[in-house]
């Protein structure tokens, strides 16, 4: 339920950033490339499968089984509810990922 406040949450977010755009440029190409700029960005963060991306990178090929789950659930106690851990090749590819998407957006809403 939480996350489906947080998915109608940023999509009327997005709503309201694409008539912003709209109203800015006045171009239904720039709305339409915010439209789906906007939901590359939401699908990438409210979609994935945080308790099978939550592992170390170089086991995310290899499936997921229920007792991996229990025991990461009883062997970890972390002193305060984390969504995902924090991993360097993890971050290091969301922030070429996003960081390219967004310039490229950027470069085209601006011209």
């Amino acid at each position: 339920m939480k996350d489906d406040a947080v998915f109608r949450s940023s999509m009327i977010s997005l709503a309201a950033i694409i008539g912003l755009i709209g109203l800015y440029t006045h171009s239904l190409q720039k709305m339409v490339a915010t439209y789906f700029f906007g939901m590359f960005v939401i699908c990438g963060m409210l979609l994935p499968d945080w308790k099978f991306f939550n592992r170390s990178v170089s086991q995310w090929c290899t499936p997921l089984t229920i007792p991996d789950m229990g025991s990461q659930a009883t062997d970890q106690k972390p002193s305060f509810p984390t969504r995902f851990k924090i991993y360097p090749l993890r971050l290091v590819v969301y922030s070429l990922v996003y960081g390219f998407a967004c310039y490229k957006w950027w470069k085209f809403v601006s011209n």
